[in-house]
């Protein structure tokens, strides 16, 4: 009988072969690849979201927890795509122009990833326009930009008014973070949603591609 609490702790614990172990033993046993994804692979990593969140886990940690929820996914792909098994949704990710810092980003890309959804990571240093280019191309459910910088976070309004200006704003939900973010400037600028750090911006994307 499939045990998902045992899936759920090696996916927590960034055990790679307990993953791959168990994942293949609950198909073994019968257990459809999407109740393994959900309740198996995106349940630990939803703990792992919280605990990231209250400071019991640390990025390494957070990093060992995805490659071990991607190991096991990459096991379960051929199935989902059988099943016409879609993700949870598209996140285009990018830090703004100008600025060049990295690990905030980084840590909800993998947080992201971790619960399911696909990550267009755009990287550091994007212009408004190559970020209109990657929603053209991806027609993703969320657009998020983050900026350290003072100098950098008016980028984020520019970037929104050449959505506009292209006729794409109305088809993205934006979501803005970053240390000298507030809501308030996320509401002056036109955006749909400010997280503070990285659990409370997935928990924003879940909630918000629900209730789309």
């Amino acid at each position: 009988m499939v045990t998902y609490s045992i899936l759920n702790e090696a996916v927590m614990e960034g055990n790679v072969e307990a993953v791959e172990s168990q994942v293949s033993r609950a198909l073994g046993e019968g257990a459809d690849a999407r109740g393994i994804l959900a309740n198996g692979l995106i349940a630990g990593m939803e703990v792992v979201g919280k605990r990231f969140g209250s400071g019991e886990m640390f990025l390494p940690e957070v990093m060992a927890s995805t490659e071990a929820m991607h190991k096991g996914l990459n096991i379960l792909k051929p199935l989902l795509a059988k099943a016409g098994q879609k993700g949870r949704g598209t996140i285009v990710m990018g830090t703004v122009e100008g600025d060049i810092h990295n690990i905030g980003r980084k840590i909800v890309c993998f947080l992201l990833e971790g619960n399911g959804f696909e990550v267009i990571d755009l990287g550091v240093d994007v212009k408004p326009d190559v970020f209109a280019q990657a929603i053209e191309e991806h027609n993703p459910d969320i657009l998020g930009m983050s900026a350290l910088l003072t100098t950098t976070m008016l980028s984020m309004g520019s970037t929104i008014d050449v959505l506009k200006e292209r006729g794409l704003r109305d088809g993205v939900k934006i979501i803005v973070g970053g240390a000298p973010i507030t809501e308030e400037f996320a509401k002056s600028i036109g955006a749909d949603g400010y997280a503070p750090e990285a659990s409370s911006a997935v928990e924003w994307v879940k909630r918000a591609i629900t209730s789309s």
